[in-house]
């Protein structure tokens, strides 16, 4: 079947199962989008592009399915980095295409030329610069077939407008198949074995579960582990989307803002095992001091995350998809309980709190108040800042995917159009955004993105009137010295979302919280509740840069 390019795009995202991409047309993407018109593909037309690849990123996140997002040449392309950035940190999906200058006009600084594939090289799975039609089809099913498989992470395909209106035989493969990319799926059956074993022989035994737990899919091979074996667990800050927090052997989420018990669990452990964790600076604290006691397992797809920062002492390479299952066929019941009832001791002895006694309203109080309304199957979006590490300790969320977050860039602004991606692709589901007053309005455009779909996000913007986390680090590291953290003329967001005909309400004393929230529960279209909480409220505990993990500040 003889295609344009354009058309060949449109007939692949067909093939690919793709039912929505999120985009923002210009000059070079024309005969693209003349292609996607009358298409039965949805279009959602963000108000930046940098609001697409966050959408795109959280439709991923949510549904478990490559995000797609289109740009134009130059500035369209280059207001993408961001999110392929984000996405790329956290291995998440995407295929994003960028409309290039016509192929006569490259490498003469044209009109909204940028070295796209120069620029993304560092921040992308893979990416490509289509020069000739007739690789258009390949190069789309590898796309898809890079982002999907194997770590998981963001491709980029850069194509010159005049490749679009080219013509070239569409025949669709298959299966993919490539010399050069051949991810590992099935490792060593005797490395899950020799782990095993370790535990089997552990008086101090910790699980760690992480991201890569999520990704995967096995939350539920994960909580058959922890039934079988009886071990205490602790989260990373992506893993919160796969695990029970309910669960008396929860010891919490380790690291920098890591709660009591995990941290003091991860420092006098005799055995730690990760599942899926990149041990990143925010987790280990000084490395020197990372767990002294214990030996280390790190299950694990990516080689090159094996040893980067902790050297570990048994490594399991391969997908979870194979090695969780073989590793709960192994595993017995953890003969334990000296450890166990000092990891209960300690999470009886610090267990997360804050004083309520301020007339101001406490962040934390208000989001133990805004969850309890939610769904069970809610999914919870963050931003990034304090609001972000309240969330991870005090939200409750049972849907697997339901904690969709910036970890590894830590990207303010992620939050909204991220909302926005996933409740597109999870419409039956509740999605509530917590965010501060400095991330919402990074990308608060995408307010008209969501009216425009009709998108019944439910918004909470913990307002503390500044960067509360910058002001947390200057607090407590520069001497009290706020160098531009403060909002000096705070924004009414109840008058920003009506201006865009969206639904805000204002809340600045205790009494009218529940009756915002109640609203928020019913609101059939976008609505942004401006909650005024302490300005001076910390996250706690907190580990200092630098330092052992449990030298904590709580």
């Amino acid at each position: 079947m003889l295609l344009t390019g354009g058309e060949i795009v449109v007939q692949a995202l067909k093939k690919e199962g793709v039912d929505t991409v999120f985009g923002y047309p210009g000059g070079a993407a024309l005969p693209m989008y003349d292609a996607l018109y009358g298409s039965d593909i949805r279009h959602i037309l963000t108000r930046h592009e940098q609001g697409a690849v966050h959408a795109a990123d959280g439709y991923a996140r949510a549904t478990g399915k490559v995000g797609v997002c289109f740009s134009t040449s130059g500035p369209g392309a280059t207001n993408l980095i961001t999110g392929i950035a984000t996405a790329n940190m956290d291995s998440i999906p995407l295929v994003c295409i960028t409309c290039q200058v016509a192929s006569s006009l490259l490498g003469k600084d044209s009109f909204q030329e940028a070295d796209v594939s120069g620029i993304t090289t560092p921040i992308t799975k893979h990416n490509y610069m289509v020069t000739d039609v007739n690789i258009l089809t390949k190069v789309l099913s590898e796309a898809f077939y890079i982002a999907r498989s194997g770590r998981p992470g963001p491709v980029v395909i850069d194509i010159p407008k005049d490749i679009f209106s080219q013509t070239a035989e569409f025949e669709y493969p298959e299966k993919v198949q490539m010399k050069s990319y051949c991810p590992v799926e099935e490792g060593d059956p005797a490395a899950v074995e020799e782990v095993a074993k370790a535990l089997a022989e552990a008086k101090r035994p910790l699980l760690f579960v992480g991201g890569g737990v999520v990704l995967s899919d096995m939350e539920e091979a994960f909580a058959q582990i922890l039934h079988k074996t009886g071990a205490p667990f602790i989260s990373s800050l992506m893993g919160l989307g796969s695990i029970d927090k309910s669960k008396p052997l929860y010891l919490g989420m380790v690291g920098m803002h890591g709660t009591y018990a995990a941290n003091l669990a991860v420092t006098n452990c005799d055995l730690l095992i990760g599942f899926g964790v990149r041990f990143d600076d925010r987790v280990t604290g000084e490395v020197s001091k990372f767990a002294p006691n214990a030996k280390i397992a790190h299950f694990e797809i990516d080689s090159s995350e094996i040893n980067k920062i902790v050297k570990v002492d048994y490594k399991v390479l391969g997908d979870l998809r194979w090695s969780l299952p073989l590793f709960n066929s192994l595993v017995k019941p953890c003969d334990v309980d000296p450890w166990i009832e000092q990891v209960k001791g300690w999470k009886q002895e610090h267990p997360l709190h804050y004083t309520d006694e301020s007339p101001r309203l406490k962040p934390q109080k208000v989001i133990e108040e805004v969850c309890r309304a939610m769904a069970d199957d809610a999914i919870i979006v963050t931003d990034v800042g304090q609001h972000q590490m309240w969330s991870a300790h005090y939200c409750r969320s049972t849907r697997k995917r339901g904690f969709l977050t910036s970890g590894g860039l830590g990207t303010m602004g992620y939050g909204l159009p991220a909302a926005i991606g996933a409740k597109l692709g999870c419409p039956d589901n509740e999605v509530w955004l917590f965010s501060g007053d400095g991330s919402i309005m990074m990308n608060c455009q995408e307010i008209a993105t969501a009216m425009e779909e009709q998108l019944p996000i439910k918004v909470f913007i913990l307002n503390n009137h500044g960067l509360g986390m910058v002001r947390q680090w200057q607090r407590f590291f520069y001497e009290g010295r706020y160098s531009h953290s403060k909002h000096m003329a705070p924004t009414d967001f109840r008058r920003l979302a009506e201006a865009f005909d969206a639904t805000g309400i204002t809340v600045r004393e205790r009494n009218e919280l529940d009756a915002a929230i109640a609203a928020a529960k019913v609101c059939p279209s976008p609505i942004f509740v401006d909650v005024w909480v302490d300005d001076d409220e910390n996250v706690l505990p907190m580990v200092a840069p630098n330092e052992a993990l449990d030298n904590l500040v709580e």
